[in-house]
């Protein structure tokens, strides 16, 4: 079938990875063309903006889980004599990172394949360290904030912003819908993440030691005819051909039916005119 070629290569791209704690986890979403599109939407206005009145022109930024860059290439632009690095576990996701800012000529930008939970650079490295929409992926989130502050500069922030899909809300009423977030949330916690981790991000700093904290919280929310129409096609094609549809076959969640039913539905929701949806993200500044 289809969805199993494309779940392969993107599989390939995020095998498990070993936290220091011993857990696993596997990315829930892949890289599929229909996730990219989702991702590639981000920018710093509307996924970091928690963040942004600290940056000053200078900063040297870590960015971790950085996909194909858009919000990486805003900071970028924000610190113009500072230096941004984007690092993401997938080599083929950074060329187009890379591309993204040679087309918005940067030249305080570069990016680098590697690992969250073992981060290869030396203590001390980056003024900013931040992360979006990771710790939800991880075995070990704990160990990622300590990893986050081992490379951050004394003085120097730590931002993460995470979904809580429990938090997510919809008009109108849609029962198969339901049932995709209920499935969504056993396919990510088999993978050894944890889909409501907005909430969690505070307990999960203060277990990390990080005692300088400021949590706070934003929503992303789809409600005009064309954010309806793209959000719900880019789940309806997640639902049949992302990493996330053969995770949720191969591991007896539901059968290829089940996913054909979720992706109607999610199409037939944003048909309508009244359709409205939010997604609650926790967030989180940590002072070094």
């Amino acid at each position: 079938m289809q969805y199993e070629t494309q779940y392969e290569t993107q599989h390939e791209q995020h095998s498990p990875s070993s936290s220091p704690a011993g857990r696993t986890a596997v990315y829930t979403h892949g890289h599929h063309e229909s996730v990219l599109r989702s991702h590639s939407w981000r920018t710093a206005a509307n996924s970091a903006a928690y963040l942004l009145p600290e940056l000053t022109p200078g900063l040297d930024i870590l960015d971790v889980g950085c996909g194909p860059g858009t919000i990486t290439a805003d900071l970028a632009a924000l610190v113009p004599q500072g230096r941004v690095t984007g690092l993401d576990a997938a080599a083929d996701v950074l060329d187009k990172a890379r591309a993204y800012a040679r087309e918005r000529g940067l030249d305080n930008v570069e990016f680098t394949t590697g690992d969250a939970q073992h981060l290869d650079f030396p203590d001390d490295s980056f003024d900013v360290v931040h992360a979006h929409q990771v710790l939800q992926h991880v075995g070990d989130p704990v160990g990622v904030l300590r990893e986050l502050r081992r490379v951050c500069r004394p003085g120097g922030l730590i931002a993460v912003r995470d979904a809580d899909y429990s938090a997510m809300t919809w008009y109108p009423d849609a029962p198969v819908l339901d049932g995709w977030l209920e499935l969504y949330k056993r396919v990510t916690r088999a993978n050894g993440g944890e889909p409501d981790a907005g909430r969690r991000l505070l307990s999960w700093a203060r277990q990390a030691g990080l005692t300088d904290v400021t949590a706070s919280a934003s929503a992303w929310c789809y409600a005009s005819a064309d954010e309806r129409a793209w959000w719900s096609g880019l789940w309806a094609d997640r639902a049949l051909a992302s990493a996330f549809a053969c995770q949720a076959v191969e591991g007896g969640h539901t059968d290829r039916a089940g996913l054909e039913r979720i992706a109607a539905a999610w199409r037939e929701w944003g048909q309508h005119e009244d359709a409205w949806i939010a997604i609650l993200s926790g967030e989180l500044l940590c002072r070094v």
